[in-house]
């Protein structure tokens, strides 16, 4: 599985929060929930966006924006709203001192539905497992993709369906959410350029892919510089001089990197021995997968699983 695939598999929303909200301006919406990340998608009108680094990115018909948490952050009709007096809103359902549930902001339209109002589906992600660390490390912190015109007609029926409070409305939000997430996902990472992080721009190199796909194909397999080299069609020496030149960093570091953040994400979401783990990930036995794991994240295996379960 390429390494794009493998962060986008992982991504399961649970508890999702989807709202479809119709806003008259003047208007601001606060984004206080602390979620991970946070994807809104404009129907009609537009907005901007006010990050807490004093960032202004404005969104408009056809866009989906999806910023990263926790930080609150805001979206207003315009930046010079919020000095004004203006419709106020705030969702904050994944917070500690909050009894908000996803029904309860789903069945809410805001605002009225006038001519010039902006429409909004906006979905607050609640992430889990380690996997979904991995992708927010690979994100700016506010990335916005333009969208089809129908496919918001559609995204607009969808999240108006999944607002109703029928059997399965929840699972159908979070489903939606997942859909969209991943979409959206997909098309700023062909379209991010040097944005995006260094495995994906190697991936579309055409000296490193056909070796990145064989090393994800079987990340267990005994790799070395001079193996991936051929399976590339290059000299030893021509493969690590471009590879660490793209990818930031010598193949064989980038190698164990990604073991030890699939390992991470086993011991983390799974129940399997620690040395099935160590093979999965291509070490022989527990005691070397152990050593290596130690020497690069600074824990034993079974210290970190446990870690993380508390």
């Amino acid at each position: 599985m390429d390494p794009l695939s493998s962060l986008l598999s992982g991504i399961r929303a649970e508890g999702s929060v989807v709202s479809h909200a119709v806003l008259t301006a003047p208007w601001s919406i606060r984004f206080a929930d602390e979620a991970p990340l946070t994807m809104i998608s404009v129907l009609r009108g537009g907005g901007t966006l006010l990050l807490p680094d004093g960032t202004e990115r404005p969104v408009g018909v056809g866009d989906t924006a999806i910023v990263r948490g926790p930080a609150p952050f805001h979206l207003v009709d315009r930046p010079a709203t919020v000095h004004r007096p203006h419709a106020a809103y705030e969702i904050a359902c994944f917070t500690s001192d909050t009894e908000c549930t996803a029904q309860e902001l789903g069945g809410i339209r805001w605002g009225t539905d006038s001519a010039g109002a902006t429409a909004l589906i906006v979905g607050a992600y609640r992430a889990s497992g380690h996997r979904h660390e991995r992708l927010l490390r690979a994100l700016p912190p506010v990335l916005v993709v333009a969208e089809d015109v129908e496919v918001c007609t559609w995204l607009e029926k969808a999240a108006a369906d999944a607002a109703q409070f029928s059997a399965g409305s929840q699972a159908l939000m979070d489903r939606l959410l997942d859909w969209a997430l991943v979409c959206t996902l997909r098309n700023w990472f062909d379209q991010a350029g040097a944005d995006a992080p260094g495995w994906y721009r190697g991936l579309a190199d055409e000296v490193l892919a056909p070796a990145l796909q064989a090393f994800h194909d079987r990340p267990a397999e005994a790799w070395t510089v001079a193996s991936l080299a051929a399976r590339s069609g290059v000299s030893r020496a021509l493969f690590a001089k471009r590879f660490t030149r793209l990818m930031g960093r010598p193949p064989l570091a980038y190698l164990t990197e990604c073991r030890m953040d699939e390992a991470e994400t086993l011991l983390t979401d799974t129940d399997l021995s620690i040395a099935r783990i160590g093979r999965s990930v291509g070490y022989a036995d527990a005691f070397g997968f152990s050593a290596a794991f130690k020497r690069h994240r600074g824990l034993s295996p079974s210290t970190f699983r446990s870690a993380a379960a508390a």
